[in-house]
């Protein structure tokens, strides 16, 4: 069995492979002062519901954009287990050439959310996640990782606004009926979500006209299906691509 966690900003995703199948996964809140012991009873209890414990597996692979979490996992792992996790960074063996200034500062999300989507549809791609920050990715045919932008997400946007304008109260993030709001609240929904799926649609034709060719886009993300309802320039939705990618990337490093 193999264990994969996803570390994000706002949240940590976890998830239970056999094989290529997905048994179990699970979401909760990142928070950068937990103990080792802490992160344990949580994992823990997680997997105690499905029958299990860290002992039922043998690899555990960790995708994290927060390090200071990282040396409390790792400690947790390598002394529960018999075995230290791997965690994905730019010296792994992807099956992508990076091309870009620096990969060492490449973001472990962005390496794993390439990976899953040019092995799963193979390129050119264009790859957005949506989550506590946006990112675009492009991926040409022949695997070259190119690049990409990286900027505030939805919720941080959203945050934004009512705390930094006295008048505007704080919204929940909801499709509006129509562009031209009647009332504040109206307004806001219509800026926040109409603005985001502009900002989504410019990047993608950015992007090709750059790629100087069409490309199949990809998104994923906690955002991804409500700005996916706003925009035909997103042709998949992948809830599970990154967890998909972890997998994948197991098997090119650890390979039976």
């Amino acid at each position: 069995m193999l264990l994969v966690m996803d570390v994000g900003n706002s949240n940590i995703v976890m998830a239970v492979y056999q094989g290529a199948n997905m048994i179990k996964s699970w979401r909760f809140t990142t928070d950068r002062n937990k103990t080792e012991d802490e992160y344990r009873v949580k994992v823990e209890g997680f997997l105690a519901d499905e029958g299990l414990t860290l002992a039922n597996f043998k690899d555990v692979v960790i995708s994290s954009v927060v390090p200071p979490i990282n040396p409390s996992l790792d400690r947790l792992f390598s002394r529960v287990c018999s075995f230290k996790p791997l965690f994905i960074n730019a010296g792994i063996k992807t099956g992508l050439n990076l091309k870009v200034d620096d990969p060492r500062g490449l973001g472990a999300d962005r390496i794993v959310n390439a990976v899953a989507a040019y092995d799963r549809f193979g390129g050119p791609l264009i790859i957005i996640d949506m989550g506590t920050a946006t990112t675009v990715c492009a991926v040409s045919a022949k695997g070259d990782y190119l690049g990409g932008v990286i900027c505030p997400g939805l919720g941080i946007s959203v945050e934004a606004l009512s705390s930094s304008a006295a008048k505007l109260p704080r919204i929940d993030i909801v499709p509006p009926v129509r562009a031209i709001g009647k009332n504040t609240v109206d307004s806001m929904h219509s800026g926040i979500y109409f603005g985001y799926v502009g900002l989504v649609d410019s990047f993608i034709t950015r992007f090709k006209r750059e790629l100087k060719q069409d490309a199949l886009v990809v998104a994923t993300g906690g955002f991804a299906p409500l700005i996916g309802k706003g925009t035909e320039m997103i042709d998949r939705i992948e809830p599970n691509l990154t967890l998909e990618g972890l997998r994948l990337l197991h098997e090119k490093n650890h390979p039976r």
